[in-house]
This record gives structure tokens, C-alpha cells and sequence, in this order.
């Protein structure tokens, strides 16, 4: 059985994507982003929670902030990216689901009362999120860069609150030179697959 989505559609958002590792210097737009977001939100979460939260690093102030917390690795490629997304987790979600789940307006108060509760479903969600974002940023005709070699702690610290828990950082941009490390492999479907 094929899949509906055409070959080159499954090359853009898979099979050729990769992790970029340099940029050209091509801006990336608030339009370009609003697009991005206006794609993935459709994704699903639990209950519609959707507590990923993106903040982005365009001013060069704030880029210098951000680069001092990434692994050594990962500065030069902070640095150089022409848009840099913080994705983190909204442990506040629960404010927002009188709105996003109006069918079931008890769970705010029923389910997420408690923080650690509420720390795990939106780490969870958020981070599956996080995963529609990339492969939004690929619809795009974008790179992403994915990076959790950072200090969370100082990230957090320095840009969000002790409400939001920073997931990841995300280098977007167009690949520039040299933008790709060769594929690692790939588990085949008899490794990960259990029929029980």
C-alpha cells in the first residue's frame, strides 16, 4: 500500500530533511513563522492541552544571551542561524482549556489541579508539538536545527519564567554550506514493530 502524500512531499518532510548544522543568511519571516505555526497547531495533543510555547530570538542582544547557555557544539550554529526558536513547555496549560476543551469544562480543575500533574501532561504534549514544528518548519521549504545540548536551567533563567520549561532550541533557516552531517542509520520496521 502507498502513502497519499506524493514522493516529493515525503522527501520535503522526511526522507531528504535533515538536521541543519549551518545557514545562509537569508532572513526568515514573522509570515514565514505565522505560516509554520498555522499548520502545526492542528497537530494533536491530551484533551487539546497544546502547551507549547515558542519564543523567538531575532534581536542580536538576545542571541548573545542565548548562545553563552549552548553546549560548545552548538554556539557557532546558534549563533549563525538567521532565526532561533526557544520551544518550552507551558505549565500553566490548564488556564487555557475552558477554551481549547469547552466540552469538558471540569478537567482544568479535575485533572490538573496539581502542578506535577500538570509538569508531565505538558512536557509530553509540548514535546509532541515541538516534533510537529520541525516538520512544519520543513513544509515551509525551511531547515531546521534541533539542539537539547543547552544549559535548560540558565535558558530558562534567562528568557521564560517558572512557569514555562524550555524542551529545546531550534535553529530555522536555508541550509547553507556544508549544512548536513552524513545520516546516522535508522531502525527497520521489524526492530521497532511488535504484533501481539
Amino acid at each position: 500500500m502507498s502513502l497519499v502524500l506524493d514522493a516529493a512531499a515525503q522527501d520535503l518532510l522526511f526522507r531528504e530533511a535533515r538536521t541543519a548544522n549551518t545557514f545562509t543568511d537569508e532572513p526568515v519571516t514573522d509570515e514565514q513563522v505565522q505560516a509554520i505555526y498555522d499548520l502545526v497547531k492542528y497537530g494533536p495533543t491530551s484533551m487539546n492541552q497544546s502547551p507549547l510555547r515558542v519564543t523567538l530570538v531575532r534581536s542580536p542582544e538576545a542571541r548573545e544571551r542565548l548562545v553563552q547557555h549552548m553546549s560548545e557544539g552548538n554556539q557557532k550554529k546558534t549563533a549563525g542561524a538567521p532565526l532561533v526558536a526557544i520551544l518550552s513547555a507551558d505549565n500553566e496549560f490548564h488556564e487555557e482549556l475552558p477554551q481549547l476543551f469547552p466540552h469538558f469544562p471540569q478537567a482544568k480543575d479535575l485533572f490538573f489541579a496539581e502542578r506535577p500533574a500538570r509538569e508531565g501532561s505538558a512536557g509530553l504534549n509540548a514535546a509532541l508539538q515541538a516534533a510537529y514544528f520541525i516538520i512544519g518548519v520543513r513544509a515551509a521549504g525551511l531547515a531546521a536545527g534541533p539542539m537539547t545540548g543547552l544549559d535548560f536551567a540558565g535558558v530558562q533563567k534567562e528568557f521564560l519564567d517558572d512557569d514555562h520549561t524550555p524542551l529545546m532550541v531550534v535553529n530555522i533557516g536555508r541550509p547553507g554550506e556544508d549544512a548536513w552531517f552524513p545520516r546516522s542509520p535508522r531502525l527497520e520496521y521489524d526492530d521497532v514493530v511488535t504484533t501481539v
